[in-house]
């Protein structure tokens, strides 16, 4: 389960809506508690494709913020990326590259502008496995 602060999950739907309709993306790090992890921090980053249907994170970006979370003792969560135009699910890319992990797959959709839908999701075997998200206070 994924324990995101109103504040954390405002700050990944204000970027996408700026980025729109570009896909908008960014790291989450934190505290992992057995089945629960809690995001502490949530770094957004650049879209070097400038693509609104997939994305790829600027790789000087990456190291910094994940240079900043090693020291910040957090570990990395997963990512995040939003779909402008399409649900939140993981595409047949999505899964392919990232293959077998531990990390969360956070995706944003905005298809529906007035009602967005945040997912996220363990991707295991080129299988997409969805998992809770608890948004708090």
């Amino acid at each position: 389960m994924i324990i995101l602060s109103k504040n954390d999950y405002k700050k990944m739907l204000d970027h996408a809506k700026k980025e729109s309709p570009i896909e908008a993306c960014g790291l989450l790090a934190g505290i992992v508690d057995g089945e629960k992890k809690f995001v502490k921090e949530v770094r957004l980053l650049t879209n070097i494709d400038r693509s609104p249907e997939h994305f790829s994170m600027d790789p000087k970006e990456q190291f910094e913020a994940l240079k900043h979370f090693r020291e910040n003792k957090f570990v990395l969560i997963g990512n995040f990326h939003s779909h402008p135009q399409s649900p939140a699910r993981p595409s047949e890319e999505d899964k392919r590259l990232a293959f077998d992990s531990k990390l969360s797959y956070l995706i944003l959709s905005l298809m529906e502008k007035e009602n967005p839908v945040l997912k996220s999701f363990i991707i295991e075997d080129g299988n997409s496995y969805e998992e809770d998200i608890l948004i708090e206070d």
